[in-house]
């Protein structure tokens, strides 16, 4: 029997119930049930130089990973030694194999075990189990992702989507800005907020005068869905992608946001902002102006539902029909992979 189940007809559906949000049990549960099975976001392919190495979801998940680049292709390997453990590459790096620094095991780029002093009388070395593990791994518009146990391939998590954005230039964008937030909130409550612009009228004053709200349009796919503001001459003035769980990239004239939902503690989450920049004359212009003013404002009243759910009175709500469809179609997807 499924632990939570919300009605497909939004008109008939309820919410979380919040003990999700609240029981530290479900948070453990999440960890397993929905991150282990998902993508993770891992920065852009040109950043890489041979050898880079990462950590798969930090503060949660934190399994490290090292991202391999040569002239022929692109992986993603496990960075810890198949002898005792030792993290192999610990700084970004040009090299032709790998080599740990504890007991010097090597492997060549693809992962293989080729060598390890003193084991020439070891009965059956290297065997498979000697080499890296490589992990499912994929690249779209030069952005890099990688997941432990994925339960779909990630042109599943993210095609039906991408074939909305296929006029968004990718080209040319370059790291300029990361930044960390904090936010005394359960993290699917900062997401649930990201995935309706209901709230852009009450809480996003300087926003709401950039973004039509009566425009404002949400469509959903399997694993992902898009939000679309419009100005007051109807031209897009940003797009909002979520692929679930925990990945937004917000495309604007001047280039992509790209934010990462860290889940900490059941009332705790970290939120990794990285701006990718194409345009600079464009940065003070529109809807992509002032995000750390709309972060805070967010945060605000994210904080604020995590103190309410809390309440004896409060266990669920209801889903504006109109207004609440990435929030449903979200809920829906949790309650999916916690089955």
């Amino acid at each position: 029997m499924p632990i939570f189940e919300i009605d497909p007809d939004i008109r008939k559906a309820e919410t979380l119930p919040a003990d999700f949000y609240t029981d530290p049990a479900f948070f453990e549960i999440s960890k397993e049930k929905i991150f282990a099975r998902a993508w993770h976001f891992l920065g852009r392919a040109d950043e890489i130089e041979t050898l880079k190495p990462a950590t798969i979801l930090p503060g949660l998940l934190d399994e490290p990973v090292l991202i391999v680049k040569t002239s022929e292709w692109l992986s993603c390997l496990s960075n810890v030694c198949t002898h005792r453990g030792k993290i192999l590459v610990e700084e970004p790096c040009q090299a032709s194999l790998i080599r740990c620094r504890y007991h010097g095991r090597r492997f060549l780029l693809d992962g293989r075990c080729i060598s390890m002093p003193e084991f020439e009388d070891v009965d059956g070395f290297p065997a498979e189990s000697d080499n890296l593990a490589k992990l499912p791994f994929a690249v779209r518009a030069g952005f890099m992702f990688a997941g432990l146990d994925p339960v779909d391939a990630f042109r599943v998590f993210v095609d039906d989507a991408a074939e909305r954005l296929a006029s968004v230039e990718t080209a040319g964008l370059r790291l300029t800005a990361t930044r960390t937030y904090e936010v005394n909130a359960h993290w699917a409550l900062y997401c649930e907020n990201y995935l309706e612009g209901f709230h852009i009228p009450y809480v996003h004053h300087g926003l709401n005068e950039v973004v039509d709200y009566g425009s404002y349009t949400t469509e959903t796919f399997r694993y992902s869905s898009i939000q679309t503001g419009f100005d007051e001459k109807g031209e897009v003035a940003a797009r909002y992608l979520f692929v679930f769980p925990n990945m937004m990239f917000n495309f604007y004239p001047w280039g992509i946001s790209v934010n990462v939902v860290r889940p900490i503690g059941p009332s705790k989450t970290e939120v990794d902002f990285l701006t990718y920049v194409r345009d600079e004359s464009l940065l003070d212009v529109g809807a992509g102006a002032d995000l750390h003013t709309v972060e805070l404002e967010d945060e605000a009243v994210v904080e604020s539902v995590q103190q309410g759910i809390r309440s004896r009175f409060y266990t669920h709500g209801r889903y504006s029909p109109t207004r609440e469809q990435g929030t449903h179609h979200f809920h829906r997807l949790i309650a999916e992979f916690m089955e």
